[in-house]
């Protein structure tokens, strides 16, 4: 059997460049920079302001927990969709800005953006956008009410 053609230059050639080509990839793959946990709940709230559509729901509670030695802020709430109830958490540590304007007493009202296809990935607040109420709009409604 003739073996020359493993010696011409077009096969050696093409060989290389797709060797060259799968190492380049595979080394991309290795020394890329990997996301943070932080960066990922990033985008998926971006995701969330951008695409989800808004629902009422309900604030359960505001709770400060130690994960790994760090403080963690957790809001939880509920809303219901089609006749399904959700309670879910936010972890709002990284969104002290748009939480110092807000009220997050439990029982009240709050919006909530949810993915239509995935109705348990939702969340009340964002870097962009908040679903609880203003402290002074708690504040007027608390006085009509008495």
């Amino acid at each position: 059997m003739n073996q020359g053609w493993l010696r011409d230059p077009l096969v050696l050639g093409c060989t290389g460049g797709v060797l060259l080509s799968a190492a380049s990839v595979g080394l991309y793959f290795v020394l890329r920079k990997k996301p943070t946990a932080d960066e990922i709940e990033q985008k998926r709230r971006e995701f969330l302001v951008l695409r989800g559509r808004i629902i009422d729901g309900t604030l359960l509670d505001l709770m400060e927990i130690t994960v790994d030695g760090q403080q963690r802020r957790l809001i939880f709430y509920k809303y219901e969709i089609a006749g399904v109830s959700y309670e879910c958490s936010q972890d709002v540590t990284m969104l002290e800005e748009p939480m110092r304007m807000a009220t997050s007493t439990p029982g009240w009202p709050a919006s909530v953006r949810y993915d239509s296809h995935n109705p348990t990935n939702s969340i009340v607040v964002s870097e962009t956008w908040t679903g609880l109420r203003y402290a002074q709009v708690a504040e007027t409604a608390g006085k009509r009410a008495r």
